[in-house]
């Protein structure tokens, strides 16, 4: 038996120390939800949950658990649990931001300012507030209870009195479902905030003023039905080092509730797409709900603007994921028992070029309505057909399920016969098929039987 690897969340009982590989046995699992992810467990054939501080092989934790007790957890060579001890870097608004800079930074000073330029994909963005070190006694960022700070308030006065009459979106940097975000046309308004929102400190025992990011507002959205929406991508990583990355082919587009205008900038259901903000709407209609699945949508591009812009615009979607993940790589502090299933939000502007709003750690598994559960049924059930606990695969597999691997510590590149979209132009060699067909179902069996064949061929 491998001696357990000590790894930086949960002390488990010397039973779980003890307890080796899981070979045929059940899978004993552990999980802090109480939505989607719940039912997919329990309804997994082999897979057994377990209560209190009984020993685990998987562990679907939430993030507050995970921060709590990742320093003093040891966990055996099989065992898997969900988050990257430091996602953050990627998945607080700040943090991605700074990460994506330095990235793009060091891209243009080795290769130029032609190859950096494939980082334009998010807006410009600035750190607020600005607290004061000397005021308040700290010497460093880790006596700055919040993370790290950086002094960008006077910048973002600069660029936003070179650029007058522009609007600029206010967000907390660690919140999700557009809590704290606001719009705003006037630096009165932000002063207005600042007083409200952000009172300087005179303690330096208080806990610091939470962070905001402040970025240039996006005022040309495409627009569907008179409706500004953006895309909701699934991506699967299962290693940092060597980076690997799974891609869901089906997801959503999220649309507001009212039609866009630029009147309107204090009316969030013109401008936030989240559907915790547009299901409290007066007119919203729950049956209807205000989602397209990404298939429906790569379809109506598809027939309005051509395949082939299509592609380009999914090829660019693909270079957001792979260039934010890229800029984490070497932070993210890998771990081969963690794994990160993130939810990628997507805008698309008038010109159908796609832009990065965010990246959670944690997006909703709790369905807005049947075809909303079947999806997330789907890429969760994927998600666990990928890790391969139950040791079904080969290990060598491009797609499971939805899911498509599109990067291997490398591009990976289609099988032939594995062009399953229509509207896919036959020009593209990458295996990234977000929003096409996919017989899931129909292509778990045949992977499962053909990798247990090849199995038995080898040990024959």
């Amino acid at each position: 038996m491998s001696k357990p690897n000590r790894v930086p969340g949960y002390m488990q009982s010397k039973g779980n120390r003890n307890r080796g590989p899981i070979g045929d046995r059940e899978i004993r699992y552990k999980c802090s939800m109480t939505n989607t992810i719940l039912d997919v467990l329990r309804a997994r054939p082999g897979w057994q949950e377990v209560a209190g501080d009984g020993d685990w092989d998987f562990f679907w934790c939430d993030r507050e658990w995970l921060h709590a007790n990742y320093d003093s957890m040891f966990l055996q060579e099989h065992q898997k649990i969900l988050h990257f001890r430091n996602h953050y870097e990627l998945t607080r608004k700040n943090l991605m931001v700074k990460n994506l800079k330095r990235l793009r930074k060091q891209t243009e000073r080795e290769q130029g300012k032609k190859e950096a330029e494939s980082f334009d994909f998010f807006p410009t963005t600035y750190e607020l507030p600005t607290p004061d070190y000397e005021k308040h006694g700290w010497t460093d960022d880790n006596q700055c209870k919040g993370g790290t700070f950086h002094s960008e308030y006077h910048i973002f006065v600069e660029e936003f009195k070179r650029l007058p009459g522009i609007i600029w979106i206010m967000k907390p940097a660690a919140k999700s479902q557009g809590r704290g975000i606001f719009l705003f046309r006037k630096l009165k308004d932000i002063t207005d905030w600042k007083k409200g929102e952000y009172q300087p400190l005179t303690d330096p025992n208080r806990e610091v003023p939470e962070t905001y990011v402040v970025q240039r507002y996006i005022e040309n959205p495409y627009l569907i039905g008179g409706r500004k929406f953006d895309i909701r991508v699934y991506v699967l990583v299962v290693s940092y080092n060597p980076l690997k990355v799974w891609l869901y082919r089906g997801g959503f587009g999220r649309f507001s509730n009212s039609r866009f205008s630029l009147d309107s900038i204090e009316d969030t259901y013109v401008h936030l797409t989240n559907v915790a903000v547009q299901k409290t709407a007066p007119d919203y209609d729950p049956d209807k709900g205000c989602k397209w699945a990404t298939q429906q949508l790569r379809q109506y591009l598809a027939a309005k603007h051509g395949t082939e812009v299509v592609r380009k615009v999914f090829q660019g979607i693909d270079n957001i994921i792979i260039k934010s993940l890229h800029s984490v790589q070497k932070i993210i502090i890998n771990d081969k028992h963690c794994f990160e299933m993130y939810g990628y939000d997507i805008l698309l502007d008038a010109n159908l070029k796609p832009w990065l709003i965010e990246i959670n750690a944690s997006p909703s598994l709790t369905a807005s309505g049947k075809e909303d559960y079947d999806l997330k049924y789907g890429v969760l059930n994927d998600v666990l057909n990928v890790l391969d606990l139950e040791n079904r695969l080969t290990g060598k597999e491009k797609r499971v399920g939805g899911f498509d691997l599109i990067w291997d510590d490398g591009p990976v590149n289609a099988d032939d016969g594995s062009m399953e979209c229509s509207i896919n132009s036959s020009a593209t060699t990458s295996n990234s098929f977000l929003g096409c067909y996919c017989d899931r179902k129909k292509q778990l069996r045949d992977i499962f039987t053909a990798a247990q064949a090849l199995k038995k061929t080898a040990t024959s």
